[in-house]
């Protein structure tokens, strides 16, 4: 590609610009500037609600319950603000690395459906499947999850395909342990 007289080696990918190209060939300044001021307010107000429910949760749920239950509430609020520099470091170092990836939807959908069909198959089993107690279905999604894991890692099938795959295998071994259990 040649810009300005100079040969530079740049991998375009229009898939990813073609939002982008539509607001600046279509939109006039004004509104420009407005859906930028708006996109970038959705995008704060999602990352600090995602920050503050990871580390409320952190911070009552793990560090609370398994290591300091005996604290006093200031020091649960100052735990809590390191567990937001802490994920903050932590999806800063993910969004470094998340480049890499050909497509970013196609990133999300691929780290989603790694996850989401062990989860789905959890809150099936919660549902609807009332003999399988806890210790079964907690077995079950070790065990899915590590499959699913080894699965996408060595391509076994197209990623969302995935979720249906993990949902299905989370139910099965769970119902399985839990009638071996039951003997």
């Amino acid at each position: 590609m040649t810009f300005a007289g100079f040969e530079t080696d740049v991998e375009l990918n229009d898939r990813d610009y073609v939002f982008i190209h539509f607001i600046l060939e279509n939109l006039p300044i004004g509104l420009i500037g407005l859906l930028l001021a708006v996109i970038i307010s959705a995008a704060m107000s999602s990352t600090a609600s995602e920050l503050n429910a990871l580390a409320s949760t952190t911070s009552l749920d793990i560090y609370k319950r398994n290591f300091n239950p005996r604290g006093s509430e200031i020091h649960y609020v100052k735990a809590s603000k390191y567990f937001t520099l802490l994920w903050g470091i932590i999806a800063i170092a993910i969004a470094c690395v998340a480049y890499l990836a050909e497509n970013l939807i196609q990133l999300v959908n691929i780290i989603g459906s790694v996850f989401y069909g062990n989860v789905l198959g959890i809150f099936l089993l919660a549902f609807f499947v009332k003999f399988v107690k806890s210790n079964a279905v907690f077995t079950a999604a070790i065990i899915t999850q590590c499959i699913v894991i080894v699965g996408w890692k060595f391509d076994w099938m197209p990623f969302l395909w995935l979720n249906l795959f993990g949902c299905a295998l989370v139910m099965g071994i769970a119902i399985v342990i839990q009638q071996i259990v039951k003997k």
